[in-house]
């Protein structure tokens, strides 16, 4: 028995297990608790969503259709491992199943077989939706089964339950059958692994990109009437963004009076005169223009 997470909670314990947790639009006060009671927690549930992509499959879990209003679970696990929290609190996603199933994760037994569908498992389970058709052909990537592996062992640590309070949507409800493409003891092994150790700490934040590089500045000698170059062509584009072409047609790679005119344009909107705005590129000039390399 366990007092239900907060939001704030949960997006901490996820990301405490090295998880790449996205919020999604207003999930915090997302729910269906005007419909019933939302917990004591028992256990986490695992379902598959039967959609692709995942901008499609976190609108409908956080939407719903006309039949069963969202949210549809509380995270969706994506193909790449990362979790989308569309909901915090009761949610559309384990329906009515059989109590003896209850009891047993209450109690972290085996599991026997769901031949009823008589008590309300939106009260009781955490639910996440994993990104995938479920027709046994539509792979599960190492990223996503990873993720799956970790959402449920922290929550599992939060609570501190064992492996046992973990099952999938086939374990409760009869006739279901996600999540198909693994098997839930499969799962529980690797959850009673990951609970033997400790979290792998907040996921890295992804390595910043370095800086766009820049082409350096030729010489001046490089702009002569004949000088054929992509160089010039990129040079050109800037200038033209800078608000400085001065092309009927181009830019071309073709060193051309135009090309002349539009630099000569450039230096006097950086404050140059007379002969420092000759339309002859200097380093100066050209290091403040930021040429993309090509």
């Amino acid at each position: 028995m366990a007092t239900p997470l907060t939001a704030s909670q949960l997006v901490k314990v996820l990301r405490d297990e090295g998880l790449q947790v996205v919020e999604h639009r207003s999930w915090r006060t997302h729910n269906r608790n005007h419909k019933g009671p939302w917990g004591p927690m028992h256990g986490v549930m695992i379902h598959h969503t039967v959609t692709k992509g995942t901008q499609n499959s976190v609108a409908i879990c956080y939407n719903g259709h006309s039949s069963l209003p969202g949210p549809l679970c509380h995270g969706v696990i994506a193909k790449d491992g990362s979790v989308h929290m569309v909901g915090n609190g009761r949610a559309n996603h384990a329906g009515l199943g059989d109590d003896d199933v209850l009891r047993a994760v209450v109690n972290e037994a085996a599991l026997p077989g769901d031949n009823e569908a008589n008590t309300d498992g939106n009260r009781y389970f955490y639910g996440f939706e994993c990104v995938n058709l479920g027709d046994g052909k539509d792979p599960w990537p190492a990223a996503q089964l990873e993720a799956i592996e970790k959402a449920a062992a922290a929550i599992c640590r939060a609570h501190g339950w064992s492996q046992r309070s973990v099952i999938g949507h086939k374990e409760w409800q009869p006739g279901k059958v996600d999540p198909r493409g693994f098997t839930m003891d499969s799962m529980r092994a690797r959850i009673r692994a990951r609970l033997g150790g400790k979290p792998s700490g907040p996921a890295k934040p992804p390595p910043t990109q370095p800086p766009a590089a820049h082409e350096p500045f030729p010489g001046a000698a490089f702009f002569a009437p004949g000088r054929h170059s992509p160089i010039i062509t990129a040079m050109g584009k800037r200038l033209v963004a800078e608000g400085c072409g001065q092309y009927e047609v181009g830019p071309s790679p073709d060193w051309s009076e135009a090309d002349q005119k539009s630099y000569a344009a450039w230096q006097r909107k950086l404050g140059f005169s007379g002969s420092d705005a000759d339309g002859i590129p200097g380093k100066s000039s050209w290091d403040r223009l930021k040429v993309p390399n090509v």
